[in-house]
């Protein structure tokens, strides 16, 4: 029977070579990627909360658009309902919806910037121990 010997690759050689130490800023930097990439899944769901929620506002807007402007529409302010006068309601919507806007700039800011981060820790973190770490979400 007839069993060649294969080379390994340089590539080869490395992954099977010395293993890579890991030093404590090495685990720090790995610590810090699990923590904002937890942080980026909270704030991926309330975002989509957000989401959910402007594009409702956006649906009682149209709905609002039909509306007489002599009608009192019933307006949830807490936990009570009053009837505001059609002005007065698209108003406040207005209001409730450039909120909503500005909380989801604000949310995706945050994404992008944590986002950033990892890109960043995984260049480092790839460049010290190639394949042998996975950073992959």
């Amino acid at each position: 029977m007839n069993l060649s010997r294969r080379m390994l690759t340089k590539e080869e050689e490395d992954a099977v070579g010395d293993e890579i130490e890991v030093r404590r800023e090495d685990q720090d930097k790995i610590n810090k990627f699990s923590r904002l990439h937890s942080h980026e899944l909270t704030l991926e769901e309330e975002l989509k909360v957000k989401n959910k929620e402007k594009e409702e506002l956006d649906d009682i807007t149209t709905e609002l658009e039909l509306a007489d402007e002599d009608d009192l529409v019933p307006y949830k302010i807490g936990d009570a309902f009053f009837h505001l006068p059609l002005p007065q309601a698209q108003e406040l919507l207005g209001l409730s919806t450039a909120k909503i806007e500005e909380e989801i700039g604000e949310l995706e800011d945050k994404m992008a910037t944590i986002r950033e981060e990892m890109t960043q820790l995984k260049v480092e973190l790839y460049a010290r121990f190639g394949k042998t770490i996975n950073l992959e979400t």
